[in-house]
């Protein structure tokens, strides 16, 4: 059987998303402090259709330890942000504040080996 889809919802998904300015600047918040003791070193922002990705790298050219992504809004409901380290979500939730906090709680170290 074919399934029907609705032209707006597919519209919807392909808008592209953006940190806004409060967002980004928690992100370089938590980013410039982790730099200071010397955890983190470089830092990538991506946007795909439906996310944008706030990549974080222990050294230039390694693989992100930590991925912060702000998915699309679906609905009326606020946008979805999720914490990544490799393939393990470490946290989701409904503002990027609550998000972070995974970040807070642990040292780089602990997460990654």
């Amino acid at each position: 059987m074919a399934k029907v889809l609705r032209l707006s919802d597919i519209a919807r998904s392909k808008r592209p998303v953006y940190f806004n300015q409060q967002e980004l600047r928690e992100l370089l918040d938590v980013y410039s402090r982790r730099v200071m003791t010397g955890e983190w070193r470089d830092y990538a922002i991506d946007h795909d259709a439906g996310m944008a990705v706030f990549s974080i790298f222990r050294n230039t050219r390694d693989v992100p330890i930590f991925r912060i992504a702000k998915m699309a809004a679906r609905g009326d409901a606020p946008p979805e942000y999720v914490v990544v380290s490799g393939y393990q979500k470490l946290k989701s939730a409904s503002n990027l504040r609550d998000a972070l906090s995974v970040l807070a709680k642990r040292k780089t170290l602990e997460l990654v080996s």
